[in-house]
């Protein structure tokens, strides 16, 4: 059996133009000499090759082979160096390549100098005698090389080849069918020769060509990408690096993706005998988009490891001819179409919707780069996606399992994550020491394997940078929707610029009172002991419990807990559902003075009594901004943790390592843009974050409206009157003011920056630490470092941990949401629907109680 060949098209005796679009070899005395190169050729074979083919003297002269290559528009080519085999195979994949008619090789022959004989010492009188054995030996070595038989797409004949039976291409697929290898090496014997030669490769410059200065051969391309050159890199995507959500637009089909062109061999996008691919499933990716693109079905009539073989769908209904066979190339995975019968001659009898080749494993191919951009991409989108490059409208299960594919090709196995995550964390600890994870695990009656239960993990800058924030924590949890439920639990801090600054995180199994209190646990072991700090959250009854536990160290006054009031006007509203009641709690929840917030509280009482029996049950200090004494800094929702889980929305669909993955990415990005916004600050000589500078602006500028009278200039009491008519008392000895929002906020107010102007007193040595430039920037200061290859992380010598079979999800299709939906769900201000029969608001024609008086 003879060895599938390739043929090049060499070239010498000329030199190399190259233009802005295209390289050109050119001479009056340029020689043009047809190569057929095996498909396995190694780089010395090739050399030999075309030592043998050209009569060039190797002892004289050495080769620099130069390709043609495409780029990636294909309208454009560049040199390409060829010195390795895995140029060479490079080199040789130009033929799946549409645009490329012929592969062109272009061969600079320079001239061996004498010196180089120091390299071979006495054995240089070999160069001037004449040795017969020399070409033999340099090309007695390697494949025959035949020429590849053009049958033709309708020259196969059937008569005298057996479907089942092996060709000159193919291996042997029956038991009854004896074929000859045909592989023959010739003896290869040690020689100088050989050492000499990779003395000459080592030496090998890269050539630009002297006559064309505008010729460039050197290692860095063009701005233009080159093409990827072979089908099995398709099938190779690069580690998944998280993008940001907002650069979707500026996606496009990365350079690895097999639609970028089509792989077969012509620019008529048809298959031709002799053609090669990688693997059985390259071939099949291949049949299935050219399917697609010509509208055309096809059906498997033999399928094995070792042979392919694809008809027309309508062969029988249409006496339609196409039909395609492939067979592997013995002692390789590479599969070469030995018959091809083209084109299809059936028409459609109708428009079709979708596309039997169309299925879940192209459009997971499809979609590979637009989910790495987008790990949130939603079903509906790719169903949009597919038509617009197919013109087909797949079902949603068909996008959704294309997707489920697409993440597992992505990231890997759901219940391998499991086992992998404990060495994911060791890679992150090698590279950033000092990271704090936690794990909690069951034992099983198996030995060295235990059950995942929790695991929490904290980055060291977060660690580091949240000193230098203001003491205020914000803690939340949201739902996993991956093959395995459980939830994910946030802390989320505020930076000076009133910016949320990512903590720690944490797997659980749920949100209960035990997983609550180890969370919590954990931040004050691992993470933080700062006294004083504030914890806002919802009213969960696990955090409730937790907050007052002495054993966790968040009970008062080592902490103070704060109910998020957006929360808890959501809890009235489902209590009571009344949207003015709603409103009149937030107002009293916002106030910053006791007064107003009494005004509030009466107007509830007078409108219902019980809704204010409601509100006294919880104490005011929870809630109620006006008796919160400055722990909150007027932060009174857990928005920071809410929007931290709208970025990781898509990603809870994802694999556990992949999540935390995430999380170090995106907490990368985040100290990388804000540690340089402070140290631009720094460097104008800036005092205060932009939202300090921009809040006490505001308060400047009301200072020329009010009225100052002083009382005591020892004491520095004064009396200030405002706009409004309305007075407020000011110590600046004591820094305080009766609007309280001094004390609320930590910078000063517009009644104290008045009096301090009055007085010419400096305002802003009352503005609180926390809010100058240079705690900002050493809140973001600390530094992520890049995390090692996964080959250079320690190993992991612990116990097996395995996936909770108890939160596996059961059954296909999207999982459902386990979310309690409430009336924050709803948008405010959403335009309600109108029935068309009655002209009344919240309902439609189909649930009209009057529908059958109308018809």
């Amino acid at each position: 059996m003879s060895v599938p060949t390739i043929p090049v098209t060499c070239y010498y005796n000329g030199q190399i133009s190259r233009s802005e679009t295209d390289v050109k070899y050119e001479g009056s005395e340029t020689v043009i000499e047809p190569l057929e190169v095996p498909v396995e050729c190694t780089y010395e074979e090739l050399i030999d090759m075309i030592y043998l083919k050209t009569t060039i003297d190797k002892r004289r002269f050495k080769l620099v082979l130069i390709c043609k290559y495409p780029l990636r528009s294909g309208k454009k080519f560049q040199p390409y160096p060829v010195r390795d085999d895995s140029s060479v195979r490079t080199m040789l994949d130009l033929v799946n390549t549409p645009t490329i008619e012929e592969i062109e090789l272009y061969i600079k022959v320079v001239r061996v100098k004498a010196q180089v004989n120091q390299y071979v010492g006495g054995h240089a009188d070999i160069f001037v005698r004449d040795n017969s054995n020399v070409a033999q030996f340099y090309y007695g070595c390697g494949p025959s090389s035949g020429p590849v038989p053009n049958t033709g797409p309708n020259g196969d004949d059937e008569d005298n080849a057996d479907e089942e039976c092996n060709d000159e291409y193919g291996e042997d697929v029956d038991d009854e069918c004896d074929g000859d290898d045909g592989d023959v090496e010739a003896d290869r014997q040690p020689s100088f020769f050989r050492a000499f030669n990779q003395v000459l490769e080592n030496e090998q410059g890269i050539y630009v060509s002297a006559q064309a200065p505008s010729c460039d051969v050197s290692n860095h391309p063009d701005d233009e990408t080159l093409d990827e050159p072979s089908p099995v890199a398709y099938h190779l995507p690069p580690t998944p690096h998280f993008q940001h959500v907002e650069n979707l637009h500026n996606v496009v089909a990365s350079s690895w993706t097999p639609w970028v062109e089509p792989t077969t061999a012509n620019s008529s996008g048809e298959f031709v005998i002799g053609q090669v691919f990688h693997s059985k499933s390259d071939l099949q990716e291949a049949a299935k988009i050219y399917s697609v693109k010509a509208h055309q079905e096809y059906v498997v009539v033999a399928s094995s490891k070792k042979l392919l073989v694809l008809r027309c769908k309508k062969a029988e209904e249409c006496q339609c001819q196409w039909k395609l066979r492939a067979m592997v190339i013995k002692d390789t995975s590479l599969f070469v179409i030995n018959k091809y019968t083209g084109q299809h001659t059936c028409v459609n009898p109708c428009l079709n919707r979708d596309h039997h080749q169309l299925d879940s494993q192209l459009v997971s191919t499809h979609i590979k780069a637009l989910i790495q951009a987008q790990f949130s991409l939603s079903t509906a989108a790719i169903q949009a996606s597919v038509m617009e490059k197919w013109g087909y409208q797949i079902s949603y299960k068909k996008a959704l399992d294309g997707k489920h594919k697409a993440i597992r090709q992505l990231y890997g196995d759901f219940s391998q994550s499991y086992t992998e995550l404990p060495r994911l964390f060791l890679g992150i600890e090698q590279a950033n020491p000092g990271c704090a994870v936690v794990w909690k695990t069951c034992e099983t009656n198996m030995p060295n394997t235990e059950i995942f239960q929790r695991v929490f993990w904290s980055f060291k800058p977060s660690i580091e940078g949240f000193q230098h924030c203001r003491p205020v924590m914000s803690i939340d949890g949201t739902h996993l929707y991956g093959k395995y439920k459980g939830k994910l639990l946030i802390a989320m801090g505020c930076d000076g610029n009133n910016q949320l600054f990512p903590l720690t995180f944490a797997i659980t199994e749920g949100e209960n009172t035990d997983s609550w209190g180890w969370f919590l646990a954990c931040i004050r072991n691992e993470v933080t002991q700062r006294a004083g700090i504030c914890v806002i959250s919802d009213r969960h009854p696990g955090i409730m419990a937790a907050m007052v536990d002495p054993y966790l160290g968040w009970a008062t006054p080592f902490a103070y807990h704060r109910i998020c009031m957006r929360h808890f006007a959501s809890n009235f509203m489902t209590r009571f559902k009344d949207k003015i009641l709603k409103n009149l709690v937030c107002r009293a929840a916002l106030a910053s003075t006791e007064r107003k917030f009494k005004k509030h509280m009466n107007t509830i009482w007078r409108i219902n009594s019980e809704a204010l029996q409601w509100l006294e049950a919880v104490p005011f200090q929870l809630w109620a901004l006006s008796h919160d004494v400055g722990r909150r800094y007027g932060l009174m929702t857990t928005n920071f943790s809410e929007v931290f889980n709208s970025v990781l929305k898509g990603a809870r669909s994802l694999l556990v390592t992949a999540l935390v993955q995430l999380t170090f990415f995106r907490l990368n990005s985040y100290f990388v843009a804000r540690r340089e916004v402070g140290a631009n600050r720094l460097a104008s000589s800036e005092q205060f974050t932009l939202y300090v500078d921009a809040q006490i602006q505001g308060r400047v500028v009301k200072d020329g409206s009010m009225e100052i009278v002083l009382y005591d200039h020892v004491k520095g009491l004064f009396h200030v009157k405002s706009r409004s008519g309305r007075t407020h008392r000011v110590n600046l000895h004591k820094k305080t003011c009766t609007c309280v929002k001094t004390l609320i906020y930590g910078f000063p107010c517009s009644h104290i920056i008045s009096a301090c102007q009055h007085r010419c007193v400096d305002f802003r040595l009352l503005v609180e630490d926390y809010y100058t430039t240079k705690s900002y920037y050493d809140t973001w200061a600390p530094l992520f470092n890049p995390i090692f290859n996964a080959d250079e992380w320690p190993l992991y010598d612990g116990t097996v941990i395995l996936p909770p079979d108890s939160m596996r999800r059961f059954g296909s299709g999207r999982p459902k949401s386990t979310r309690l939906h409430n009336e924050m769900d709803v948008r405010e201000g959403k335009t309600l629907i109108t029935c068309g029969l009655c002209k009344q608001l919240g309902h439609n024609r189909r649930s009209c109680k009057n529908r059958n008086q109308a018809q």
